[in-house]
């Protein structure tokens, strides 16, 4: 039974007590569920919605990611994990290369990154910022975007701890 027939069917009560019932029944049974879309969890951010692109054409550390597609991925191949849509500050890029990792300075197909630059970064190196900051301060820690941050961090660091850093996106 279409649309226009289900539509055209009377309810009222004296129907219900009618052979009317029937078609109607039989209609209502045979409607298919509404279909939903299903995102893979490793497309989904720590507020539970589609990931968002954490850098965009035009941004000066575009493309940012494990991919380089602006993405904040979780995925397995990945195993530094960039999964956090990090803003960089320079505390953060300091503690950083005291530790090995030398984000600032531009080589290959890297920008190198300034205070404020938005940067797909590794849940543990944002993690150990964190625990860092007890001692070095607060602004070691990068400010976190959380509608580009995956979903996956969460195995690694507490979602409080992200929203403690939460940076709202300016378009």
């Amino acid at each position: 039974m279409n649309l226009r027939a289900l539509l055209s069917l009377p309810l009222s009560l004296t129907s219900l007590f009618t052979n009317r019932l029937q078609p109607l029944s039989k209609a209502i049974a045979s409607v298919r569920p509404a279909s939903t879309m299903v995102i893979e969890s490793s497309k989904l951010n720590v507020l539970h919605g589609p990931l968002q692109p954490h850098t965009r054409e035009g941004d000066s550390t575009h493309p940012t990611g494990f991919f380089r597609d602006g993405y904040c991925w979780g995925a397995e191949a990945d195993a530094g994990k960039h999964y956090i849509g990090g803003v960089v500050t320079q505390d953060f890029l300091d503690f950083s290369k005291d530790r090995g990792n030398d984000l600032v300075t531009r080589r290959g197909g890297f920008p190198g990154l300034k205070d404020g630059c938005r940067w797909c970064l590794c849940v543990e190196r944002w993690k150990e910022a964190l625990m860092a900051s007890e001692r070095l301060g607060e602004r070691v820690v990068p400010r976190v975007d959380l509608g580009s941050t995956a979903l996956d961090a969460l195995k690694t660091v507490k979602k409080e701890d992200l929203e403690r850093f939460a940076v709202s996106r300016t378009p």
